[in-house]
């Protein structure tokens, strides 16, 4: 047994002697949280046999997550590797004749895409592009790639060799300059956690001989989409499946382009059209009409619908995500008016995949905090939700020609494991081909969530409660009482390896995961009314589920402690100076400051939105009602505070204002930062790290265990 294995155990039972686990397991530790084999994008084959997937497993002692690809037959025998690598292997997609797999890679030193044949040989690089590739799709025929690239547009106009050797210079001379100075004229000039430095994301296209040598394979690419503007989606809000796709002849690719000005501030995104052959500097905008966001093409099989997302409010990146399908020509053009398919699904539409009839979808959408698979029609009105026992959180869709689906299924106590089921179906469960994490999860007591309701103004709010390992309701149980992000997101029936519900309550926690108002698969109204009212009915849902939780026979009153990040730490920021009912707040990248946050974040259009408009206009005093900062003179809760120096979503300086204010006032505060991670901490040494500090200080102020 491992020391800190052993540790543990040993606090527990001094804490809850009684403490009866599951037979033969035991509780989750923070070192199996970097065991767990991180499963992701599977692909069916086109004749339904086989699925290639994503394998990402980590290396605490290189601090690294290496990936590989592996099959596994959708009927009967085991899952195999197929490639080998330290680095990563990644975005595997099928060639239509399924006998190649595209992949992208950094085994040679750069991103760059790859191939591999079904009946064997080694894999062989297809770019050796300076600007890296990512992204590999097919071409219908099988005879054309096409990929991303980020590049400076500047070039972007010029033959490949040219273009490709200037971005090469260039880089290198950032490198070589001992000036490290950044230049900027504009926004976006970061984004998430990155220097955009002014490059655009193209799309290049090149031809596919089925060369079976590496030497002979690589053919010239040609940036289609040049110009100064990004030709993939530059936030994930607006991304979805592939985000591109070629025109079913193969002349014109099909995408969603960043807006053309504002892109700060502006969510109109579009779906544009080029020539593979090149079309210059102006892209045909396929739905001009729609002032929102539209993105997601995806033809029909038989090449004659196409469809894709839309939102109706501009401005709003968390507006209803509608499916429209359009009739068009063999080269994409729109032939008549786009039509709804979803108005009756009171949920945003997440992904989608055609059946071979091209009458038919089945798309994933949040229902009551799972995500589970719908299909939908453009010749029925209504859906049909499919009745899966525990759906879990199901994602990453793909179809066969015979109508299999492969996805990824995740629940909270288990990881995303690849899962396939029939189109119609015909059982009420999803068939697991990986079985990546059986060995692990057999060896952990992973108690299954419980969803209450709880009664709040003019709603109903729904709730996970996560009793921990050799739990005993006879005894009195502190509470950890989790805030999610967003605002609009959920606490849902699936796993994280940033927070991961299970590891909180194996620590000794009842575990209280609220979806107050704001909160997604719920109806378009319960989301609406988050906005302009961050410190409003949402504060008052979650002091409700609260109070819940306090009537609970089993839970210690005097021993609860709350922890969020992103808006769930806004909220810790904001219950800082609204309520003393915890013993202690752990804010994770959080939100302090409106009138800062504004001027210092980049995605601008968000703040705009939830404060009606900049804090110059007529809506200032939205900025200032709800802002943490101006409650400071409440502040008496010790609060630990996590905040990055790459987080350019929510930057730095918002936690260095809330600790400041905190030291001088002399409430006990501890502030961590890692200056080598974004909004979220993803390197595994720094997430180790940051686990054991947030669970020392809940353990400081909240005993665990039953007592």
């Amino acid at each position: 047994m491992e020391r800190s294995v052993l540790l543990f155990v040993v606090l527990v039972v001094l804490a809850a002697p009684a403490a009866v686990f599951a037979e033969g397991k035991r509780p989750m530790t923070v070192n199996d949280l970097f065991r767990f084999q991180r499963v992701s994008d599977p692909q069916i084959s086109p004749d339904g046999k086989l699925v290639v997937y994503v394998v990402g497993v980590v290396n605490l002692e290189t601090n690294s997550i290496s990936s590989t690809l592996w099959l596994a037959p959708t009927d009967k025998g085991e899952p195999r590797q197929l490639t080998t690598t330290t680095k990563k292997d990644r975005h595997p997609r099928w060639s239509p004749d399924g006998k190649h797999i595209l992949f992208e890679s950094s085994r040679s030193g750069s991103n760059q895409l790859w191939i591999i044949d079904l009946d064997g040989g080694e894999a062989r690089q297809l770019t050796t592009i300076s600007t890296e590739a990512s992204n590999g799709v097919w071409s219908r025929d099988g005879k054309q790639i096409a990929f991303v690239s980020a590049v400076y547009p500047e070039y972007s106009d010029k033959p490949f060799k040219e273009s490709d050797a200037l971005n090469k210079k260039r880089k290198e001379e950032i490198e070589k300059n001992p000036v490290k100075a950044k230049v900027h004229t504009k926004l976006f000039y970061r984004h998430w956690d990155s220097y955009v430095e002014d490059k655009r994301q193209h799309l290049f296209v090149m031809a596919f001989n089925g060369a079976r040598s590496a030497s002979k394979c690589e053919i010239e690419p040609k940036d289609v989409t040049p110009g100064d503007r990004d030709a993939f989606p530059t936030s994930s809000t607006f991304s979805t499946g592939d985000n591109f796709t070629f025109s079913p002849d193969g002349k014109y690719l099909v995408f969603t382009a960043v807006p053309a000005k504002d892109e700060a501030w502006s969510t109109n995104y579009d779906i544009c059209r080029v020539p593979i052959t090149g079309g210059g500097k102006e892209w045909e905008t396929l739905t001009k009409d729609n002032p929102a966001a539209d993105g997601g093409p995806v033809f029909s099989p038989d090449g004659k619908k196409l469809a894709y997302r839309a939102q109706k409010r501009a401005g709003f990146e968390a507006d209803k995500w509608d499916l429209m399908v359009v009739d068009t020509d063999s080269g994409g053009s729109f032939q008549g008016k786009p039509k709804c398919i979803t108005a009756l699904i009171n949920s945003s539409v997440e992904e989608y995949v055609w059946y071979l009839n091209s009458q038919d979808l089945v798309i994933t959408a949040e229902k009551d905090a799972h995500r589970s698979g719908y299909s939908v029609s453009i010749t029925k009105e209504d859906p049909w939700y499919f009745p899966l026992i525990e759906p879990g959180t199901i994602a990453s869709l793909s179809i066969s020609r015979d109508g299999y689906i492969a996805c990824t299924q995740a629940k909270m106590p288990q990881p995303a494991e690849v899962c396939v089921f029939p189109v119609p179906l015909k059982h009420n469960f999803l068939k697991n081909l990986s079985h990546a994490n059986d060995k692990l999860l057999a060896e952990l007591d992973m108690p299954r969530p419980e969803s209450v309701k709880v009664k709040v103004e003019g709603a109903d709010m729904q709730m996970w409660i996560l009793k921990p390992p050799g739990f005993d309701p006879k005894k009195k149980w502190p509470l950890a009482y989790l805030v999610h992000g967003g605002p609009q997101g959920a606490w849902e029936d699936g796993w994280s390896f940033r927070w991961c519900p299970e590891l909180w309550a194996a620590q000794g926690y009842v575990v209280a995961l609220p979806n107050p108002r704001g909160s997604t698969g719920f109806g378009q109204k319960f989301v609406d009314e988050i906005s302009g009212d961050w410190g409003g009915k949402c504060f008052d849902d979650l002091m409700k589920g609260v109070d819940y939780m306090e009537k609970l026979p089993y839970i210690d009153k005097n021993r609860m402690g709350a922890a969020g990040a992103s808006f769930g730490g806004y909220m810790m920021d904001w219950f800082q100076g609204n309520t003393t009912r915890f013993k202690t707040l752990i804010t994770h990248c959080g939100v302090y400051n409106f009138e800062s946050m504004y001027a210092q974040t980049e995605e601008l259009w968000f703040d705009e939105w939830e404060h009606g408009g900049p804090p110059w206009g007529p809506n200032r005093k939205s900025y200032e009602k709800h802002s943490p900062h101006r409650y400071a003179k409440n502040f008496k809760t010790p609060m630990l505070i996590i905040h990055n120096d790459l987080d350019f979503r929510v930057p730095v300086s918002q936690g260095h204002e809330l600790f400041t204010t905190l030291q001088r006032l002399r409430v006990p505060s501890k502030f961590i930062n890692f200056p080598d991670e974004g909004h979220w901490v993803t390197k595994p040494k720094n997430s180790e790290y940051w686990h054991k500090e947030v669970f020392a200080w809940l353990k400081k102020y909240v005993p665990p265990g039953g007592r």
